[in-house]
């Protein structure tokens, strides 16, 4: 080995020795500081992490018990209502989990003042973005602090009719009876009248059949209710009606009402329509079709055309 190389060797050794101290004695700075600074704030410091972490432990389960009592507050007479009762818990628990980490944070010696600052102007802005979204929202707890409707309902909301599937807060969901699902927003179903078919329990089939002019209206009155009372499911309460409602071109009409359980409508609808006509065929009763009279002036003879 040279003197030139040894004399290379030992500088960078000389190096290698100085930053290896200037290191330890950055370390035992280090080290110093931190030992200053626990020794004048450790015991407080100390006494702060376990208040927050007490203060988590608790809020916990003060979150918990607050949103039970939320959603408990959304039951009437027994019985639940879910929509409002699901948000409703959300939301309290969603503020009440934001306040019990700004008090968190705040008792570790965190600024939180730029944190509410910016969750103000956050805030804000989605407002601004969400307009849309947030009128579905709105509307939705209109629904469910109403409650029109619940699911498995026939309802005619927004033009369209059908059975509820499904209510949350941004939209109504329905199945229409031929089998198509339908996702109406809230603001619409709100922004309109609601139908509801099925909330009072017992609806009213309506249907016009006419007879013949030289028909005995009382005796048709008479045969129609008794073959309405053989269709099951009709209702003895209220009693069914029949009644003659107009003088036509062709027949005078007579209107068949009776009651049955909304959920029964079509059924009972399609087996009245039948039984009348089955007792009105044997029982000879003529239902005409529409035919219009005309007289021909000159002696000719008259005739009966079918429209």
């Amino acid at each position: 080995m040279t003197n030139e190389t040894a004399s290379v060797l030992g500088e960078v050794a000389g190096k290698v020795a100085d930053g290896f101290a200037s290191h330890v004695d950055e370390g035992r700075t280090f080290l110093r500081t931190i030992t200053d600074w626990l020794a004048v704030h450790g015991v407080a410091y100390a006494m702060d992490v376990a208040i927050a972490a007490a203060t988590l432990f608790i809020g916990m389960y003060v979150i918990r018990f607050i949103s039970a009592a939320a959603a408990k507050a959304f039951t009437r007479n027994g019985k639940k209502r879910t929509l409002i009762s699901d948000f409703a818990s959300s939301v309290v628990s969603k503020g009440c989990w934001a306040i019990l980490i700004i008090m968190v944070l705040g008792r570790l010696g965190v600024n939180v003042a730029p944190l509410i600052a910016g969750l103000g102007v956050t805030g804000f802005i989605l407002g601004f973005a969400f307009q849309e979204s947030l009128g579905n929202l709105a509307s939705g707890l209109m629904i469910a602090l109403n409650d029109p409707f619940k699911v498995g309902d026939f309802v005619e909301i927004a033009g369209k009719s059908g059975t509820i599937l499904e209510v949350n807060m941004m939209a109504t969901v329905l199945a229409t009876p031929d089998n198509k699902k339908i996702v109406v927003p809230n603001k619409s179903v709100w922004g309109g009248a609601i139908v509801n078919y099925a909330a009072l329990g017992k609806r009213r089939v309506d249907i016009d059949v006419g007879i013949a002019y030289g028909e005995n209206i009382q005796r048709a009155v008479d045969i129609a209710a008794a073959a309405v009372r053989t269709v099951p499911g009709v209702l003895d309460e209220p009693a069914p009606r029949i009644e003659p409602v107009s003088f036509d071109d062709s027949a005078v009409t007579l209107c068949v009402r009776p009651w049955c359980a909304a959920a029964d409508y079509w059924s009972v609808h399609a087996a009245t329509l039948k039984a009348v006509k089955d007792a009105f065929e044997r029982a000879s009763i003529s239902i005409p079709f529409p035919q219009l009279d005309i007289h021909v002036e000159g002696g000719l003879a008259g005739g009966t055309l079918a429209q």
